[in-house]
This record gives structure tokens, C-alpha cells and sequence, in this order.
């Protein structure tokens, strides 16, 4: 059951999935950009992206990453994963952008790949942001942390352009845990 306190969170992710324009306008909402969610460990933002998959028609569709994975996988392929996230993350023989909604950022584990260690996740929102400027490419992140501790773990170039490519959309400090 929906809590109270978590009733703006859902309508601007009901706003923007739906891309109900009107609604969008009133919450300050960019339709053309995606969504950051943010909110403390348990509130519901991983199931809140989950469900949100079902009212968008499909080439809208987010599917669902966690950064971890993108990190691991990298130690095993390098760097055709930021390539699979990146410039090639398109649908077969079109040029519509997939989208992704990467989950926990910033709790991955910087990964390494023949002993050169990188932070594969700020490489991936690097170059999925030149395809968010040249091709409308769409990203959605889930993250329980605050923009200073983003900023602290990939930099204020990448939390510069989060800006630019995210609305941000936060449960609030009183969110209760749903995992209890």
C-alpha cells in the first residue's frame, strides 16, 4: 500500500512516466531529461522504478541495473561494458536510445581491469551523458546518497553534468523503511 508521506514522490514518477505535460509543468518536472531517486536505505525507490516500467510504453522502458553489476561485469570485459552502456546502447538497427536506471549509485566498488582501476560508473554517466546531449539518450539512477557525497566519489565535472541530466526527485527524511 502507498504511505502518505510517499504520495509526491509517486505522483511526479506517475507524472513523468506517463509524460503527462501539465502535471510535469506544475512539479517542476523536465520530460526530457531523467530521474534521479533519491532517499534513504528501504524507502521503496528500487520498487518505485520497478513498477513505474509498466505505464510507459516500451522504447520509454527503463531496464533495471545495479551499479554493482556494471562494476563487476567490467573486471571480467572491460571496457566493452562501458561501450554496452554507452554508445552502443541503442535498439537494433535504429538509432532510439535504450534506457537504463542504474541502482545504488555510488555503493559500487571502483573495479579494476588489468591492473588499471577505474570508476566505471562515472565513465558510463560520462558517456551516456555526450548521447543524453547528441541523441536524447535517457538515464535514471537510484541513489541514498546526498550531492555532496556524489560529488565526493565522482567529481563536480559528473555532478555538474547530473544536473543537466537528471530531475531529482527525493523521498523526504521521514520515509519510513519498507523492508521492517
Amino acid at each position: 500500500s502507498l504511505h502518505e508521506e510517499d504520495r509526491p514522490v509517486v505522483l511526479k514518477l506517475l507524472c513523468y512516466f506517463l509524460q503527462d505535460e501539465a502535471i510535469a509543468q506544475v512539479e517542476g518536472m523536465d520530460l526530457h531529461k531523467g530521474i534521479m531517486l533519491r532517499g534513504r536505505v528501504g524507502c521503496g525507490k528500487t520498487s518505485l522504478m520497478n513498477i513505474m516500467r509498466a505505464y510507459c510504453p516500451e522504447s520509454f522502458r527503463h531496464t533495471m541495473m545495479p551499479c554493482r553489476t556494471v562494476s563487476h561485469t567490467f573486471t571480467k570485459k572491460g571496457s566493452d561494458v562501458i561501450d554496452h552502456f554507452g554508445r552502443l546502447s541503442f535498439f537494433p538497427y535504429t538509432n532510439v536510445p535504450r534506457i537504463f536506471c542504474f541502482d545504488d549509485l555510488g555503493l559500487e566498488s571502483p573495479a579494476g581491469y588489468y591492473g588499471v582501476t577505474y570508476n566505471v560508473i562515472a565513465e558510463v554517466l560520462l558517456s551516456r551523458y555526450d548521447l543524453f546531449v547528441s541523441h536524447k539518450m535517457l538515464t535514471h539512477v537510484t541513489t541514498n546518497l546526498n550531492s555532496e557525497e556524489l560529488e565526493g566519489i565522482y567529481g563536480n565535472r559528473i555532478r555538474s553534468r547530473m544536473r543537466e541530466m537528471f530531475n531529482l526527485i527525493s523521498f523526504t527524511i521521514d520515509s519510513s523503511d519498507k523492508r521492517k
